[in-house]
Protein backbone atom coordinates (compact mmCIF):
# COMPACT_ATOMS: atom_id res chain seq x y z
CA UNK A 1 0.00 0.00 0.00
CA UNK A 2 1.46 3.26 -0.64
CA UNK A 3 2.13 5.78 1.57
CA UNK A 4 0.10 9.37 0.77
CA UNK A 5 2.87 12.07 -0.14
CA UNK A 6 3.77 14.99 2.16
CA UNK A 7 1.44 17.32 -0.03
CA UNK A 8 -1.63 15.24 -0.07
CA UNK A 9 -1.02 14.75 4.24
CA UNK A 10 -1.04 18.95 4.22
CA UNK A 11 -4.10 18.98 1.82
CA UNK A 12 -5.94 16.39 4.53
CA UNK A 13 -4.30 18.80 7.70
CA UNK A 14 -5.85 21.99 5.98
CA UNK A 15 -9.55 20.47 5.54
CA UNK A 16 -9.36 19.12 9.01
CA UNK A 17 -8.37 22.71 10.27
CA UNK A 18 -10.73 24.42 8.05
CA UNK A 19 -13.67 21.55 9.26
CA UNK A 20 -12.85 22.35 13.00
CA UNK A 21 -12.67 26.30 12.23
CA UNK A 22 -16.32 26.11 10.57
CA UNK A 23 -18.76 28.86 11.44
CA UNK A 24 -22.06 27.36 11.91
CA UNK A 25 -25.23 30.32 12.48
CA UNK A 26 -26.48 29.32 16.23
CA UNK A 27 -30.38 30.30 15.13
CA UNK A 28 -30.53 27.13 12.25
CA UNK A 29 -27.52 25.56 12.18
CA UNK A 30 -26.47 26.56 8.71
CA UNK A 31 -22.91 26.59 7.07
CA UNK A 32 -23.63 29.12 4.59
CA UNK A 33 -22.00 32.04 6.20
CA UNK A 34 -20.31 34.83 3.88
CA UNK A 35 -19.02 38.55 4.69
CA UNK A 36 -20.54 41.20 3.61
CA UNK A 37 -18.87 44.52 2.45
CA UNK A 38 -18.88 45.57 6.21
CA UNK A 39 -16.95 42.72 7.05
CA UNK A 40 -19.52 40.68 9.14
CA UNK A 41 -19.99 37.57 8.95
CA UNK A 42 -23.83 37.02 7.82
CA UNK A 43 -25.81 33.72 7.34
CA UNK A 44 -27.09 33.63 3.95
CA UNK A 45 -30.48 31.55 5.13
CA UNK A 46 -31.90 32.99 8.28
CA UNK A 47 -29.94 36.70 7.47
CA UNK A 48 -28.08 36.53 11.06
CA UNK A 49 -25.28 38.59 11.49
CA UNK A 50 -22.85 36.80 13.63
CA UNK A 51 -21.00 40.09 15.61
CA UNK A 52 -18.85 38.38 17.76
CA UNK A 53 -16.44 37.48 14.46
CA UNK A 54 -16.26 40.67 13.31
CA UNK A 55 -12.66 42.09 12.72
CA UNK A 56 -11.90 45.62 12.19
CA UNK A 57 -9.41 46.14 9.38
CA UNK A 58 -9.08 49.91 9.42
CA UNK A 59 -6.37 51.80 11.10
CA UNK A 60 -6.43 52.04 15.38
CA UNK A 61 -6.85 55.78 15.37
CA UNK A 62 -9.91 58.18 14.29
CA UNK A 63 -9.90 61.64 12.54
CA UNK A 64 -12.44 63.83 12.06
CA UNK A 65 -11.32 66.11 9.18
CA UNK A 66 -8.85 65.75 6.64
CA UNK A 67 -5.87 67.75 8.35
CA UNK A 68 -6.03 65.30 11.18
CA UNK A 69 -6.31 62.32 8.33
CA UNK A 70 -2.79 63.42 7.00
CA UNK A 71 -1.17 63.96 9.72
CA UNK A 72 -2.19 60.73 11.66
CA UNK A 73 -1.75 58.53 8.23
CA UNK A 74 1.90 56.55 8.46
CA UNK A 75 1.94 56.04 4.59
CA UNK A 76 3.61 58.24 1.92
CA UNK A 77 1.65 59.99 -1.37
CA UNK A 78 0.14 57.30 -4.05
CA UNK A 79 2.73 56.55 -6.83
CA UNK A 80 1.45 58.66 -9.65
CA UNK A 81 2.03 58.64 -13.88
CA UNK A 82 2.06 62.31 -13.88
CA UNK A 83 5.43 62.92 -12.46
CA UNK A 84 8.56 61.74 -14.12
CA UNK A 85 9.44 59.46 -10.96
CA UNK A 86 6.20 58.64 -10.25
CA UNK A 87 6.43 60.81 -7.44
CA UNK A 88 9.07 58.36 -5.90
CA UNK A 89 11.82 60.98 -4.70
CA UNK A 90 12.20 63.35 -2.03
CA UNK A 91 10.28 66.65 -2.54
CA UNK A 92 12.37 69.44 -0.40
CA UNK A 93 9.16 72.83 0.52
CA UNK A 94 9.93 75.95 -0.66
CA UNK A 95 8.60 77.44 2.52
CA UNK A 96 11.95 78.32 5.11
CA UNK A 97 10.15 76.91 7.80
CA UNK A 98 10.98 74.18 10.71
CA UNK A 99 8.26 71.21 11.66
CA UNK A 100 6.75 73.48 14.08
CA UNK A 101 5.90 76.50 11.68
CA UNK A 102 9.23 78.72 13.12
CA UNK A 103 11.51 80.61 10.32
CA UNK A 104 14.59 79.38 9.72
CA UNK A 105 18.02 81.01 10.53
CA UNK A 106 20.08 82.87 7.68
CA UNK A 107 22.58 79.95 7.60
CA UNK A 108 19.94 77.34 7.55
CA UNK A 109 18.24 79.16 4.69
CA UNK A 110 21.32 79.14 2.51
CA UNK A 111 21.79 75.31 3.33
CA UNK A 112 18.11 74.61 2.23
CA UNK A 113 18.41 76.74 -0.86
CA UNK A 114 21.61 74.85 -1.90
CA UNK A 115 20.02 71.09 -1.07
CA UNK A 116 16.89 72.22 -2.79
CA UNK A 117 19.00 72.78 -5.59
CA UNK A 118 20.71 69.91 -6.19
CA UNK A 119 17.67 68.38 -5.53
CA UNK A 120 16.51 69.15 -8.46
CA UNK A 121 19.39 68.53 -10.43
CA UNK A 122 19.73 65.03 -9.35
CA UNK A 123 15.88 64.20 -9.87
CA UNK A 124 16.63 64.18 -13.77
CA UNK A 125 19.84 62.35 -14.13
CA UNK A 126 19.57 63.15 -18.45
CA UNK A 127 18.05 64.82 -21.25
CA UNK A 128 15.67 61.89 -22.06
CA UNK A 129 13.91 62.87 -18.10
CA UNK A 130 14.26 66.08 -18.68
CA UNK A 131 12.27 66.20 -21.40
CA UNK A 132 9.77 63.81 -20.09
CA UNK A 133 9.57 66.24 -16.71
CA UNK A 134 8.69 68.86 -19.08
CA UNK A 135 5.83 67.49 -21.10
CA UNK A 136 4.20 65.94 -18.31
CA UNK A 137 4.46 69.72 -16.26
CA UNK A 138 2.75 71.13 -19.66
CA UNK A 139 0.02 68.32 -19.70
CA UNK A 140 -0.88 69.22 -16.27
CA UNK A 141 -1.00 73.23 -16.87
CA UNK A 142 -3.15 72.46 -20.20
CA UNK A 143 -5.41 70.27 -18.02
CA UNK A 144 -5.37 72.93 -15.30
CA UNK A 145 -6.85 75.61 -17.66
CA UNK A 146 -8.94 73.18 -19.28
CA UNK A 147 -10.63 71.98 -15.97
CA UNK A 148 -11.01 68.37 -16.65
CA UNK A 149 -10.46 65.70 -13.57
CA UNK A 150 -7.03 63.98 -11.88
CA UNK A 151 -7.77 61.22 -13.87
CA UNK A 152 -7.65 62.94 -17.34
CA UNK A 153 -4.28 63.87 -16.37
CA UNK A 154 -3.22 60.39 -15.59
CA UNK A 155 -4.70 58.73 -18.67
CA UNK A 156 -2.54 61.27 -20.63
CA UNK A 157 0.26 61.14 -19.13
CA UNK A 158 0.01 57.09 -20.05
CA UNK A 159 -0.41 57.70 -23.10
CA UNK A 160 2.68 60.04 -23.79
CA UNK A 161 4.96 57.57 -21.76
CA UNK A 162 3.75 55.05 -24.23
CA UNK A 163 4.41 57.21 -27.57
CA UNK A 164 7.96 58.01 -26.01
CA UNK A 165 8.78 53.99 -25.36
CA UNK A 166 7.43 53.30 -28.51
CA UNK A 167 9.74 56.27 -30.24
CA UNK A 168 6.88 58.18 -31.73
CA UNK A 169 8.45 61.41 -30.70
CA UNK A 170 11.31 61.42 -32.62
CA UNK A 171 11.16 64.46 -35.59
CA UNK A 172 8.08 66.05 -33.54
CA UNK A 173 7.38 69.24 -30.77
CA UNK A 174 7.00 67.62 -27.41
CA UNK A 175 4.41 70.64 -27.02
CA UNK A 176 2.35 68.81 -29.85
CA UNK A 177 2.51 65.03 -28.46
CA UNK A 178 1.63 66.05 -25.26
CA UNK A 179 -1.55 67.96 -26.79
CA UNK A 180 -2.31 65.61 -28.57
CA UNK A 181 -1.94 62.83 -25.62
CA UNK A 182 -4.25 65.23 -23.44
CA UNK A 183 -7.02 65.09 -26.18
CA UNK A 184 -6.77 61.50 -26.46
CA UNK A 185 -7.09 60.88 -22.82
CA UNK A 186 -9.99 63.40 -22.76
CA UNK A 187 -11.44 61.56 -25.28
CA UNK A 188 -10.76 58.07 -24.07
CA UNK A 189 -12.59 58.92 -20.66
CA UNK A 190 -15.68 60.85 -22.08
CA UNK A 191 -14.35 64.18 -21.34
CA UNK A 192 -15.66 66.69 -23.62
CA UNK A 193 -13.44 69.12 -25.23
CA UNK A 194 -13.43 70.07 -28.30
CA UNK A 195 -10.07 70.47 -30.27
CA UNK A 196 -10.40 74.38 -30.70
CA UNK A 197 -11.01 74.43 -26.89
CA UNK A 198 -7.09 72.00 -26.45
CA UNK A 199 -5.50 74.22 -28.93
CA UNK A 200 -6.58 77.49 -27.08
CA UNK A 201 -4.61 76.58 -24.17
CA UNK A 202 -1.62 74.93 -25.80
CA UNK A 203 1.16 76.45 -27.66
CA UNK A 204 0.99 74.32 -31.13
CA UNK A 205 -1.33 75.31 -34.02
CA UNK A 206 -4.57 73.11 -33.95
CA UNK A 207 -3.56 71.70 -37.11
CA UNK A 208 -0.54 70.06 -35.72
CA UNK A 209 -2.46 69.10 -32.46
CA UNK A 210 -4.55 67.20 -35.00
CA UNK A 211 -2.26 65.30 -37.49
CA UNK A 212 -0.41 64.28 -33.96
CA UNK A 213 -3.58 62.98 -32.78
CA UNK A 214 -4.14 61.00 -35.53
CA UNK A 215 -0.99 59.82 -35.95
CA UNK A 216 -0.10 58.50 -32.16
CA UNK A 217 -3.75 57.55 -31.92
CA UNK A 218 -3.02 54.88 -34.63
CA UNK A 219 0.22 54.01 -33.93
CA UNK A 220 -0.66 53.10 -30.51
CA UNK A 221 -4.20 51.30 -31.09
CA UNK A 222 -6.25 53.62 -28.95
CA UNK A 223 -9.96 52.57 -29.00
CA UNK A 224 -11.54 55.55 -29.24
CA UNK A 225 -15.10 56.16 -30.20
CA UNK A 226 -16.96 58.71 -32.10
CA UNK A 227 -17.72 62.41 -29.88
CA UNK A 228 -21.42 62.28 -28.93
CA UNK A 229 -23.19 65.48 -29.19
CA UNK A 230 -24.93 65.38 -26.23
CA UNK A 231 -21.63 65.49 -24.48
CA UNK A 232 -21.23 69.06 -24.68
CA UNK A 233 -25.56 69.86 -23.98
CA UNK A 234 -25.30 70.38 -19.77
CA UNK A 235 -21.84 72.30 -20.59
CA UNK A 236 -22.72 74.73 -22.95
CA UNK A 237 -26.11 75.06 -21.37
CA UNK A 238 -24.79 75.83 -18.21
CA UNK A 239 -22.75 78.62 -19.46
CA UNK A 240 -25.61 80.46 -21.13
CA UNK A 241 -27.69 79.84 -18.16
CA UNK A 242 -30.39 77.68 -19.26
CA UNK A 243 -33.21 75.54 -17.53
CA UNK A 244 -33.26 71.77 -17.33
CA UNK A 245 -36.00 71.57 -19.39
CA UNK A 246 -34.36 73.13 -22.62
CA UNK A 247 -31.32 70.31 -21.88
CA UNK A 248 -33.39 67.92 -22.07
CA UNK A 249 -35.23 68.96 -25.23
CA UNK A 250 -31.85 69.66 -26.43
CA UNK A 251 -30.69 65.99 -26.30
CA UNK A 252 -34.32 64.63 -27.64
CA UNK A 253 -33.60 66.76 -30.57
CA UNK A 254 -30.02 65.58 -30.92
CA UNK A 255 -31.32 61.97 -30.79
CA UNK A 256 -33.73 62.25 -33.46
CA UNK A 257 -31.63 63.56 -35.78
CA UNK A 258 -29.01 61.15 -35.62
CA UNK A 259 -31.32 58.65 -35.96
CA UNK A 260 -32.15 59.87 -39.74
CA UNK A 261 -28.36 59.55 -40.32
CA UNK A 262 -27.85 63.86 -40.05
CA UNK A 263 -24.94 63.81 -37.55
CA UNK A 264 -22.49 61.56 -39.86
CA UNK A 265 -19.54 63.97 -41.21
CA UNK A 266 -20.34 66.91 -38.68
CA UNK A 267 -18.87 68.63 -36.08
CA UNK A 268 -20.40 67.52 -32.61
CA UNK A 269 -20.25 70.75 -30.72
CA UNK A 270 -21.72 72.26 -33.45
CA UNK A 271 -24.55 69.93 -33.89
CA UNK A 272 -24.73 70.37 -29.96
CA UNK A 273 -24.84 74.27 -30.20
CA UNK A 274 -27.81 74.06 -33.15
CA UNK A 275 -29.53 71.68 -30.75
CA UNK A 276 -29.40 74.03 -28.02
CA UNK A 277 -30.04 77.24 -30.15
CA UNK A 278 -33.36 75.01 -31.50
CA UNK A 279 -34.48 74.39 -27.99
CA UNK A 280 -34.70 77.49 -26.13
CA UNK A 281 -36.80 78.90 -28.85
CA UNK A 282 -39.16 75.92 -28.27
CA UNK A 283 -38.88 76.37 -24.66
CA UNK A 284 -39.65 80.01 -24.47
CA UNK A 285 -35.86 80.57 -23.48
CA UNK A 286 -34.87 82.41 -26.38
CA UNK A 287 -30.85 83.00 -26.81
CA UNK A 288 -28.98 84.48 -29.97
CA UNK A 289 -26.97 82.90 -32.72
CA UNK A 290 -23.87 85.06 -31.77
CA UNK A 291 -24.12 84.10 -27.58
CA UNK A 292 -24.55 80.35 -28.73
CA UNK A 293 -22.02 80.23 -31.04
CA UNK A 294 -19.49 82.26 -28.59
CA UNK A 295 -19.83 79.47 -25.85
CA UNK A 296 -19.76 76.68 -28.07
CA UNK A 297 -16.49 78.40 -30.34
CA UNK A 298 -18.28 77.83 -33.88
CA UNK A 299 -19.49 80.15 -36.41
CA UNK A 300 -23.23 81.40 -36.22
CA UNK A 301 -23.72 79.85 -40.11
CA UNK A 302 -22.79 76.25 -38.57
CA UNK A 303 -25.71 76.97 -36.90
CA UNK A 304 -27.82 78.29 -38.82
CA UNK A 305 -27.00 75.11 -40.86
CA UNK A 306 -27.27 72.38 -38.30
CA UNK A 307 -30.38 74.46 -37.24
CA UNK A 308 -32.55 73.71 -40.43
CA UNK A 309 -31.77 70.09 -40.39
CA UNK A 310 -32.46 69.47 -37.09
CA UNK A 311 -36.01 71.52 -37.50
CA UNK A 312 -36.82 69.27 -40.42
CA UNK A 313 -36.01 66.19 -38.45
CA UNK A 314 -38.28 67.52 -35.85
CA UNK A 315 -41.27 67.93 -38.64
CA UNK A 316 -41.32 71.71 -37.35
CA UNK A 317 -41.42 74.24 -40.76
Amino acid sequence: MERPSRQRQQERNTERESDEDAVTCPECDSTEIVTDADQELVCEDCGLVLDERTIDRGPEWRAFNHSERQSKSRVGAPITETMHDKGLTTTIDWKDKDAYGRSLSSEKRSQMHRLRKWQERIRTKDAGERNLQFALSEIDRMASALGVPRSVREVASVIYRRALNEDLIRGRSIEGVSTAALYAACRQEGIPRSLDEVAEVSRVPQKEIGRTYRYISQELGLELKPVDPKQFVPRFASSLQLSEEVQSKATEIIDVSAEQGLLSGKSPTGFAAAAIYAASLLCNEKKTQREVADVAQVTEVTIRNRYQEQIEAMGFR
